[in-house]
């Protein structure tokens, strides 16, 4: 990473420019298609635990063990489920995202989608296997 002394500050035409990069379509496109099923589902979970809990309430009081009923088990589910659901996120971007944004961020900072320059011909990312540093 460049010292910040020894920064220049980037232009609009070198921001416009990689987000007009392939690696940047392919960057939106793996988060996405991380990003939206999982909140679908995790909203459903999240629906499907209020709904048994309005409308099927004999249910949800149903005793597992002890003093323990079934809507207390799912609630600690929704906790679980986060942490899970934090945890896949992670994973993904370490090894989906976070290489070609680190390819992408060492590029802007040297200039290199400068006008004149041509963005995604240099070699850097391999867009079928993510970027090179992986």
């Amino acid at each position: 990473m460049t010292e910040p002394a020894e920064r220049r500050l980037l232009t609009p035409e070198e921001y416009r420019q990689a987000q007009d990069s392939p690696e940047f379509t392919e960057l939106r496109r793996r988060f996405r298609r991380f990003a939206f099923p999982m909140t679908v589902a995790f909203l459903a979970w999240y629906l499907l635990y209020v709904l048994l809990s309005t409308y099927a309430p004999d249910f949800m009081s149903t005793r597992v063990f002890g003093n323990v009923n079934l809507g207390i088990l799912l609630g600690l589910a929704q906790f679980v489920s986060t942490f899970v659901i934090t945890h896949l996120y992670v994973a993904h971007a370490n090894r989906r995202t976070d290489p070609i944004a680190d390819e992408m961020r060492e590029r802007l900072e040297s200039h290199q989608y400068a006008a004149g320059t041509q963005s995604g011909t240099h070699g850097t990312t391999d867009l079928g296997k993510g970027a090179t540093r992986a």
